[in-house]
């Protein structure tokens, strides 16, 4: 079963001096969201960027795929707080250089080593992070509570 998640974004202007909107349409709980050239290279000023987003969107996927993993093993987790750093770089051209999830996990029964691979295989097996595979440089981060 294929399922379809819509967001729009508004630009007016050039790039370097232009704005935007990013509105979540399929949801609808974020309207409006203020993006710029300047949020996404230097300050956010309370506005967000594509990268932000990235990292959203992929704490959620892997946290998802790690909860089930965990269950599967056993051990399902009570606790997950997952964190992603999308790091954007200019340098060469602009891009996505690497992605740094850190998880720390209340996990009854399991022990450090279990959660270590466990994060692993969620690292490499959610979607978002199979969308991001061969382009751009993971990490994880996995301790126990």
């Amino acid at each position: 079963m294929a399922t379809d998640r819509k967001a729009t974004t508004v630009w007016t202007g050039d790039l370097f001096s232009g704005k935007g909107t990013t509105t979540f349409d399929s949801s609808g709980l974020a309207s409006d969201l203020p993006v710029s050239w300047p949020s996404r290279t230097e300050e956010p000023g309370g506005q967000t960027s594509p990268e932000e987003l990235i990292a959203a969107a992929h704490s959620a996927c892997f946290s998802m795929a790690l909860s089930n993993i965990l269950a599967k093993a056993g051990t399902p987790p009570e606790r997950l707080e997952t964190s992603a750093t999308v790091t954007f770089d200019t340098e060469g051209g602009p891009h996505i250089s690497k992605i740094a999830l850190t998880v720390r996990g209340t996990v009854p029964g399991a022990d450090a080593d279990a959660f270590a691979e466990a994060a692993n295989a969620a690292k490499d097996g959610c979607p978002v992070s199979k969308a991001l595979a061969g382009n751009v440089e993971m990490t994880v981060e996995a301790t126990l509570a």
